[in-house]
């Protein structure tokens, strides 16, 4: 279990390369990225994401221990960003690796629906009409129920 919460950029191809290459006897890699999206109409100019360090990283290994109780998982890798982040620029990355791929894909999307709505990070987005932290919204809460 590999989990970093950083402010310097990640190399995706790198960290899932790095990621699958460690998987000795498993037959399935899981990866997504998340990636700060314009707002279109508001023009976001960046995204401010805030945490406090120790208890971020503890909150993310209990959330990867709980997948790695619930599936047959070989590994968890994830990675998340904080500080001031531009669009297109990758806020997070989850890869899980397992024997078969069912168990990687339900470890991978159980990851990011909680680390979206529980882990303990605060997002501000700055647009040229000033700034605003972003509120947990009621579909992120809604995906949780099935788990």
């Amino acid at each position: 279990m590999d989990i970093r919460v950083q402010e310097a950029a990640f190399d995706f191809g790198s960290e899932a390369n790095a990621f699958a290459s460690r998987q000795a006897g498993m037959g399935a890699v899981v990866t997504f990225t998340g990636i700060v999206r314009d707002l279109g109409t508001a023009s976001l100019s960046a995204m401010e994401i805030e945490h406090y360090p120790g208890m971020t990283e503890k909150a993310l290994e209990k959330i990867a221990k709980d997948a790695s109780s619930r599936w047959n998982l070989g590994d968890i890798l994830i990675i998340h960003r904080y500080g001031r982040l531009h669009p297109q620029e990758m806020i997070m990355m989850v890869a899980t690796a397992s024997r078969h791929r069912a168990d990687a894909f339900q470890a991978a999307e159980f990851l990011m629906d909680f680390l979206k709505s529980r882990a303990p990070f605060w997002k501000k987005e700055l647009t040229r009409d000033g700034a605003d932290w972003v509120e947990a919204k009621d579909e992120d809460e809604a995906a949780l129920t099935r788990w």
